[in-house]
């Protein structure tokens, strides 16, 4: 999984984080190494579409937040990969 939308909004649920910290979190849970264009890039475009948020903190590195909006359509979007997921094992005969 490298979808950068999910991989952010994932690291977001577990808590407000600034830009490094979400590279680090997603490395750690992922195994994915987003680089910085690609992170950024994800960043504007979830702040664009109201599912995270920047949080004020006076501090150099801007923190940020998912959105009820981003929670709703990770929900959505982690159902649908269950059920890819459980038809893949079946498939396999691992379920």
């Amino acid at each position: 999984m490298s979808d950068p939308t999910l991989l952010v909004l994932s690291s977001l649920a577990g808590g407000e984080k600034h830009g490094y910290a979400m590279m680090e979190d997603i490395e750690r849970f992922a195994g994915v190494r987003l680089g910085p264009g690609t992170l950024y890039g994800a960043i504007t475009r979830l702040e664009e579409k109201g599912w995270i948020a920047p949080v004020g903190s006076g501090e150099r590195r801007q923190p940020y937040s998912i959105t009820g909006a981003g929670r709703e359509y990770l929900r959505e979007q982690l159902s649908d990969l269950g059920r890819i997921v459980q038809a893949g094992r079946r498939r396999l005969g691992d379920a």
